[in-house]
């Protein structure tokens, strides 16, 4: 199955170095090669890159570890393809409009028998579960609440209505994020840190390579990672409870 890497932070920030050791798991420490994708919000827009090639062979994956585009809010993905065939059109992060916000997707699992019913604005372009979960999930947030943009408190339970809904037909590990807040719903693996004040070194795990936060951060810096599996040797990492969900909000758990 696939991987996924999500950022929350309370100022913008870069993801260079927890990316390079994401993108290496696309075709070279492991072997989710069938494309890979990153979204990063900024402001009210989104800048979205996919490609269909592995990420450790993709120019555009080399663009992202080289250009430190800062954002309180990432998700990136890395595709090993269950259902979909390899292209640029299932390629993760999905990105879609309701409620006048870009919201963006990411998602690690295979769904068997789910085929609802989509009704609404929202149809998948592509020929991935993934989605067509996306699709549903928005469709059936705009049948709650209409036109009228929920706060984050009757957002969350609904949310965890509907991803246990759809973990019932498979592993439905994802990433979900507006640019205020990021949804993070565990079924199999997915672990997370926090890194604030006093900040340490870090070294990763499938790259030798470390960096000293210390160096690059001030004593108010906050930053949330999450990710399929820990991406650093010497830091420790808090693993999700399966049928988790957890929301971020500037780089902090708040549900």
């Amino acid at each position: 199955m696939c991987q996924l890497l999500g950022m929350n932070c309370n100022t913008p920030t870069d993801i260079v170095f927890s990316f390079t050791g994401f993108a290496t798991r696309g075709g070279l420490t492991d072997h989710h090669s069938d494309g890979w994708g990153i979204a990063f919000f900024e402001g009210s827009g989104v800048r979205h890159f996919v490609d269909y090639q592995s990420a450790v062979s993709s120019p555009v994956a080399e663009l992202i570890k080289s250009c430190p585009i800062k954002s309180q809010h990432v998700i990136a993905h890395i595709r090993k393809a269950t259902q979909g065939r390899v292209s640029l059109a299932n390629c993760h992060p999905f990105v879609r409009e309701l409620w006048g916000r870009y919201w963006v997707f990411a998602h690690n699992g295979d769904l068997k028998n789910f085929t609802p019913a989509l009704d609404g604005p929202y149809r998948p372009v592509g020929t991935t579960d993934s989605e067509l979960a996306f699709c549903y999930l928005l469709q059936e947030l705009r049948k709650r609440f209409g036109e009228t943009l929920p706060s984050l408190a009757e957002l969350t339970p609904v949310l965890r209505e509907l991803t246990a809904y759809i973990a019932g037909h498979g592993p439905f590990n994802m990433l979900l994020s507006d640019g205020s807040a990021l949804f993070s719903h565990c079924s199999t693996n997915l672990y997370y840190i926090i890194r604030q004040h006093p900040f340490a070194s870090a070294h990763l795990s499938d790259q030798d390579v470390s960096v000293d936060f210390s160096e690059l951060t001030t004593a108010n810096d906050r930053v949330a990672v999450i990710v399929t599996q820990p991406l650093t040797t010497n830091e420790t990492w808090t693993q999700f409870a399966q049928g988790e969900l957890k929301v971020f909000v500037d780089g902090a758990v708040v549900e």
